[in-house]
C-alpha cells in the first residue's frame, strides 16, 4: 500500500476464529482450491490465512502493519478483504486494488462494508467516509458502486458474488463458466462400479440433460468402464433403456436453463461461443438450430423482463410462489420452478448487487424492479417462522437496503406457508391444513395484526387457540392460584 496513513488503520484489523465472510464465500464458489495459491493482501492479524491454511490451501499473507515481511507475489486468487473501505485517500484506494490486480493471476476477490451499516458506525464525517471515535476511517460503498469501481480499475467485468463482495477475473472464459455453475448446476453423476451402473448413469444423464454426454463430459472412472463400447453401441443402449417422455422434459429444462443463462450472460457481457463451459456448447448445439437463434432467444427474454405487464402475467401464471399486489413471494427451494423470465429477474440482480448466503424467501416486485432476499431461519419446524434478516436491490439505481431484526422483539412472520412452495412439495400439505384450521377459528379476521409476532399472538390468545407444532388446538385453560379471586 502507498501513501501516509492518515488514521489508525491497524486497529480495524479484527481477530477471528474462522474465515470472514467474503473469504468463505470465495470458498463455496469454488474459487479457492488445493490448486491453487491464495494471497491474502492486507490480510489484517492474518486469520484467513491461518484457517485456509489449516484447510489445506496453500495460502500466504501480506500487510503493511501486522506482517510487511510477508510474501506477496503474484498469486492465482488474490483476497482484497475490507482494505478499501479504510483508505482515505481515493488515489490511494485505487493504487492498492490496482496493485492487487497486478498479483492477480486467475480471480480478484475484493470486499468492503457497504453503506447500510452506516449506523452501525460512531463517527463524524470525514473526507468522503467516516472517522470514528477510534480514529479509525471506514469508507462505504454501495454495492454497485463497488462493482463499478472494480471494473473500472482492472478493465475487466465483474460479478458481485455476494452483498460487499466482487469478483473480477483474468480470463474472462472463467467468469462465463462461474455464471453457468450458478444458473446451471453441475450434473451430479449416479454412482458406477460396473458396466451395467456406467450405462445406467448415462441413461440418467440423458434424461434429466435431454440430450446424450459427450465423453469428456463424463467423470473418467465412469468413461474407463464404457471404453469397450464404441459410441453407436453405446447410443443404441442409452436409446433402448432411456424415457422418451423423461428426455422430453429434460430437453425442455435445459433449453429454459440455457436462455437463462445467455441472458444473464448478456446482462453481464456475453462472449464468443468457444468461450461457453463445453457442457453449455453441446446443449446449444443439441436444443438450438445454432448459437446465434439461441441468442435471439435469450435477448428477447432479457427484454421482456422490462415489460411489467409480461412480468405481472409470468407471476399469475407461475405454478409456484404467493402473490400480492405488489410483489411474489417464493421459497428458495421452489425458485426452479417459476416462470424463467423471473428466475432471470433474480438472477440478474443477484449479479449486479449479490446475493446474501442466507436466505429462504425471495421477494420479486412487479411494480418496478426490486428483489428482496428474505431469511427465516426456522420456516421448516417453526408454523409461523420469524424473518432474520432481509437483503433488497432496487434494479434501476442499484441502492441496497440490509435490515437485521435479531434484536426485535416483535418480528415480522408468515402466515400460509404452503402459498410460498409448489403444489408437489413434501411439506404443502401439512401447511396448507394448518391454514386451514387458523381460518375456521377465525385468526385471519384481522389480517392488519397478525403481521408480528406480538399481533399474531393477541389473535391467539383472543381466538383461544395455540399451536403445537403445525396442530392448532384449543388453548389451555390457566389454573387460578388459590385466594387471587378473593376480595
Amino acid at each position: 500500500m502507498t501513501g501516509q496513513w492518515l488514521s489508525d488503520r491497524r486497529l480495524t484489523a479484527i481477530g477471528r476464529s474462522r474465515l470472514s465472510v467474503p473469504a468463505r464465500q470465495a470458498v463455496m464458489d469454488g474459487l479457492i482450491t488445493p490448486t491453487a495459491s491464495v494471497l491474502d493482501y492486507g490480510c489484517g492479524r492474518g486469520d484467513d490465512v491461518r484457517s485456509l491454511k489449516q484447510m489445506r490451501f496453500t495460502a500466504t499473507g501480506w500487510d503493511p502493519y501486522f506482517s510487511p515481511d510477508g510474501e506477496h507475489r503474484p498469486s492465482d486468487v488474490v483476497l482484497l478483504t475490507y482494505v478499501l473501505n479504510v483508505i482515505e485517500d481515493p488515489d490511494e484506494r485505487r493504487a492498492t486494488l490496482r496493485r492487487a490486480w497486478d498479483l492477480t493471476r486467475s480471480v480478484l476477490m475484493a470486499s468492503s462494508r457497504l453503506t447500510w451499516e452506516r449506523n452501525k458506525i460512531r463517527g463524524e464525517e470525514y473526507a468522503d467516509g467516516v472517522l470514528t471515535s477510534r480514529q479509525t476511517f471506514q469508507y462505504l460503498f454501495s454495492a454497485g458502486e463497488l462493482r463499478d469501481f472494480v471494473q473500472e480499475v482492472t478493465g475487466v467485468r465483474c460479478v458481485s458474488a455476494a452483498p460487499g463482495v466482487v469478483y473480477a477475473f483474468r480470463d474472462d472464459v472463467a467468469r462465463i463458466a462461474f455464471l453457468a455453475r450458478r444458473i446451471v448446476p453441475n450434473v451430479e453423476w449416479l454412482a458406477s462400479e460396473d458396466t451395467a451402473s456406467a450405462i445406467a448413469a448415462v441413461v440418467d444423464f440423458t434424461e434429466r440433460r435431454g440430450r446424450s454426454p459427450h465423453l469428456e463430459e463424463m467423470p473418467e472412472p465412469l468413461a474407463m468402464l464404457l471404453s469397450h463400447l464404441g459410441a453407436t453401441e453405446l447410443r443404441r443402449l442409452v436409446r433402448r433403456s432411456a424415457d422418451a417422455e423423461k428426455i422430453t422434459v429434460g430437453a425442455a429444462r435445459t433449453t429454459l436453463n440455457t436462455l437463462l443463462f445467455l441472458a444473464v450472460e448478456l446482462f453481464n457481457g456475453r462472449g464468443l461461443f468457444r468461450s461457453l463451459p463445453l457442457s453449455a456448447q453441446l446443449d446449444i448445439r443439441a436444443h438450438f438450430s445454432s448459437y446465434a437463434e439461441a441468442c435471439k432467444r435469450s435477448d428477447r427474454l432479457l427484454l421482456k423482463l422490462r415489460d411489467d405487464a409480461y412480468v405481472f402475467g409470468a407471476m399469475r401464471a407461475s405454478k409456484a410462489g404467493k402473490l400480492t399486489p405488489s410483489a411474489m413471494y417464493v421459497h428458495r427451494r421452489a425458485v426452479e420452478q417459476i416462470p424463467t423470465v423471473l428466475r432471470l429477474y433474480e438472477h440478474c440482480a443477484a449479479i449486479a448487487a449479490g446475493r446474501p448466503t442466507d436466505w429462504t424467501v425471495v421477494k420479486l416486485r412487479h411494480q418496478g424492479r426490486a428483489v428482496s432476499w428474505l431469511d427465516y431461519p426456522q420456516f421448516d419446524t417453526d408454523p409461523h417462522p420469524k424473518l432474520a434478516t432481509s437483503y433488497a436491490v432496487e434494479m434501476k439505481g442499484l441502492d441496497t437496503t440490509y435490515t437485521n431484526y435479531a434484536d426485535s422483539s416483535n418480528r415480522p412472520l408468515l402466515h400460509r406457508k404452503h402459498e410460498f412452495l409448489t403444489t408437489d412439495d413434501p411439506d404443502t400439505t401439512k401447511y396448507r391444513r394448518l391454514a386451514e384450521a387458523e381460518v375456521r377459528a377465525g385468526l385471519y379476521e384481522r389480517p392488519h395484526l397478525i403481521g408480528t409476532e406480538q399481533g399474531w399472538e393477541a389473535e391467539l390468545v383472543r381466538c383461544g387457540r395455540e399451536l403445537r407444532g403445525h396442530r392448532l388446538v384449543r388453548r389451555a385453560a390457566r389454573r387460578r392460584e388459590p385466594g387471587l379471586d378473593q376480595p
